[in-house]
């Protein structure tokens, strides 16, 4: 007799939870979504309640391209392709195609859960991707390791990206302090696709010294991210008032830092309560301009991390 899994009538299915001392983590089967984070009973990111379903994209990943793609179209090994456009107001198709699939769990044990997803061919992307996405707790905080495995038989193009908004207890992230250290800003037009580069210098978009958020608005790609030794750049989020700090940290395959105050969310009441802050391997529109755009061949592999390292550690 065949045994059909039980359906879960949660908006984002099955939920997975990993505890590590203070430490508890909730990823969801739907998009292998990061719906939870909580340190000593505090919680880290905006994320959503398990009734709710991820509005603005809250902690998914952004696979196979991290934000907008113009008119959904992009050429590639000499055709074109067209994906759903999926923000009709700009006319263009945003943060991949896995965010809404269910998942399965690859392993899990305590302190970790590794989710796993296979794309097959289909209209806009026939490519065979299989992805997995690892959420583990360590003395370290939080880390997220995506490994991405090409298992067709042509070159596919990809773009990695996740969607976190954290936040440091402030009701309002206009009171926090920010830093990124990142001495290049891209220029996006109205439809958030890039147009151009400019240092920071001088700009409202120069963070790489900590300073108040105010009312500064960023839907804004950072570039050009200073690290240390280990090749790693941090970004830090902090409380002025108690000292309470986030960072989040990218390792080298993470070239870029997507910002978002939230100031443009369709729920009016949680605008500017927490900043996005998206790792990205390749900009806005990488598939059309194909700027550090990673480009996996047949049975090649292709690994990234990131993480948050809450205030106490």
């Amino acid at each position: 007799m065949r045994h059909e899994k039980q359906l879960n009538n949660l908006p984002s299915a099955e939920q997975f939870k990993i505890a590590s001392g203070k430490q508890q983590v909730i990823v969801t089967e739907v998009g292998a979504t990061l719906r939870s984070y909580t340190f000593d009973n505090c919680e880290l990111i905006d994320g959503f309640c398990e009734t709710d379903m991820a509005t603005g994209s809250r902690g998914q990943p952004l696979i196979p391209w991290p934000n907008r793609l113009k008119d959904g179209t992009y050429r590639f090994d000499g055709t074109v392709h067209q994906l759903p456009i999926d923000e009709p107001e700009r006319n263009n198709a945003i943060h991949g195609l896995l965010r809404w699939e269910n998942w399965l769990v690859n392993n899990k044990r305590d302190d970790l859960v590794e989710m796993r997803y296979t794309l097959h061919p289909r209209p806009g992307y026939p490519f065979t991707l299989t992805v997995f996405i690892a959420y583990e707790l360590n003395d370290k905080g939080l880390t997220v390791t995506t490994t991405a495995l090409n298992n067709g038989t042509a070159t596919l193009p990809l773009g990695i990206g996740f969607h976190p908004y954290l936040k440091v207890g402030t009701e309002y992230i206009n009171d926090a302090t920010l830093m990124i250290p990142a001495d290049t800003v891209l220029n996006l037009d109205q439809r958030g696709i890039p147009v151009g580069k400019q240092n920071v210098t001088g700009t409202k978009w120069d963070f790489r010294n900590a300073k108040n958020i105010s009312d500064t608005r960023l839907d804004t790609a950072f570039y050009n991210l200073k690290r240390n030794c280990h090749g790693v750049a941090e970004t830090v989020l902090a409380n002025p008032y108690d000292n309470r700090r986030i960072t989040l940290w990218m390792d080298n395959e993470f070239g870029y830092l997507m910002c978002y105050t939230g100031d443009t969310l369709s729920e009016t009441a949680r605008r500017r309560k927490a900043i996005a802050l998206e790792p990205m391997t390749c900009p806005p529109n990488g598939f059309c301009s194909g700027e550090d755009l990673i480009l996996l061949k047949p049975s090649e592999q292709f690994k990234a991390s990131w993480g948050i390292m809450p205030f106490d550690f």
